[in-house]
């Protein structure tokens, strides 16, 4: 199928059979967050610094069953908040899941990527989770949000990986053979897919790598067919996610998932060799990385982002001693100093950060400085909370 019109209705038509994602509507807010949707924490991780400003606009493109538009929602409370998606069927979906949890800061358009332009106005987060690698022209499709991007604006862009989904992709194309002419009947995919895994031998490849990472999703027939029978779908290393990137022609500013693109987690034990690798560019390093943990790049997350754009590292002493701290929103059970963080990791605190994060309330606007002095936490103990990305800084404003 080479067809974009074709491509573009046939992705339709699998998400009007199956909308996804599947979960639950609720008749509340969503549980917990995601700090890649929260305009605080993202700039924050961005930039160094929060943001100035919570009036935005945000896109959700591609939005889908609307599950991270609801976030979007609830996690920006002063936010507008625009939801597009090809699939009329999966939009209401959508429409429904916000309208049922008080989501109403949001519309809804029936637009593919390509027809973004539409839609007036430009945006300050643009969200697009799971669907350029789904477009019959990603290029086209990434050059399209970044014009929809305002000036100090971010992209957060979510594409597949080849080769952590290797075995996938064999699946998929052994669908499509044993289907032959019912292909795109994509009810009678997820039947066959599900018989060919039912039959293969235990220890076979493909058998082992969807139940040890990919099963307990997809016992759900939506999150099957999204996978497996889907009819459209373009997987990504390293040099071909820069090409995007570089055709956008936006800043790449950083993986949203960076602990998995520390190479020291694969080679800390042999320090020649990573010494070797300091000579490596960063795409070079990166490279590296998939190349020796191929099973766990399933996919790339990042960052865009339109000039101007602050870089705030912090490193002036005087500059953090004067700027205002405030809790990150995206961590829970903090005041027990056993806390789940921005990446639902434990964290464990001492009661004088604990103390500290108390006296980060956005009510007091407390320098740190003042902030240090009423807790006796000290700069290295900040510096640690700033890292941790734990408290979020707003300069002091120059006269």
């Amino acid at each position: 199928m080479s067809d974009p019109q074709a491509i573009s209705a046939a992705v339709a038509k699998l998400y009007d059979t199956y909308p996804f994602p599947p979960e639950p509507l609720l008749d509340e807010p969503p549980p917990g967050y995601n700090w890649r949707w929260n305009w605080n924490t993202a700039y924050s991780f961005c930039t160094g610094q929060k943001p100035d400003r919570q009036d935005i606009r945000i896109l959700d493109a591609g939005c889908g069953s609307g599950v991270g538009t609801e976030y979007l929602v609830h996690l920006n409370p002063e936010a507008q908040v625009v939801g597009i998606d090809l699939s009329a069927g999966t939009l209401a979906v959508a429409k429904e899941r916000c309208q049922r949890s008080g989501a109403h800061r949001v519309e809804f358009h029936q637009l593919s990527l390509f027809d973004v332009e539409q839609l007036p106005g430009q945006f300050d987060l643009i969200n697009c989770v799971g669907v350029l690698h789904h477009t019959p022209d990603p290029i086209r499709g990434i050059q399209a949000l970044a014009q929809k991007l305002a000036p100090g604006g971010l992209l957060h862009i979510f594409i597949y990986g080849e080769l952590g989904r290797w075995e996938i992709k064999l699946m998929q194309q052994a669908i499509a053979l044993l289907q032959g002419d019912q292909k795109g009947d994509y009810g009678d995919g997820v039947q066959v897919g599900r018989k060919i895994f039912a039959t293969l031998p235990e220890n076979n490849r493909l058998v082992k790598r969807e139940r040890d990472r990919w099963a307990m999703e997809n016992h759900k027939d939506e999150c099957f067919a999204d996978m497996y029978v889907h009819p459209q779908e373009i997987d990504y290393n390293i040099e071909t996610v820069f090409e995007l990137v570089e055709a956008s022609g936006l800043d790449f500013i950083a993986f949203s998932n960076p602990k998995v693109w520390q190479l020291d987690r694969l080679l800390s034990q042999a320090p020649e060799l990573m010494e070797r690798a300091q000579k490596l560019s960063d795409r070079q390093r990166y490279r590296l990385i998939e190349l020796l943990d191929p099973e766990t790049i399933a996919h790339y997350e990042f960052f865009l982002g339109r000039p101007p754009l602050p870089q705030n590292t912090w490193l002036d002493d005087s500059a953090l001693l004067k700027a205002t701290p405030e809790r990150s929103p995206c961590m829970d059970n903090w005041e027990s100093g056993c806390l789940f963080n921005y990446d639902y990791q434990v964290v464990k605190l001492t009661e004088v950060e604990v103390e500290f994060l108390k006296a980060c309330d956005p009510a007091a606007t407390q320098t740190v400085r003042e902030a240090m002095a009423a807790t006796g936490l000290d700069l290295a103990g900040v510096r640690s909370l700033v890292a941790q990305h734990l408290i979020l800084l707003s300069p002091t404003p120059t006269s």
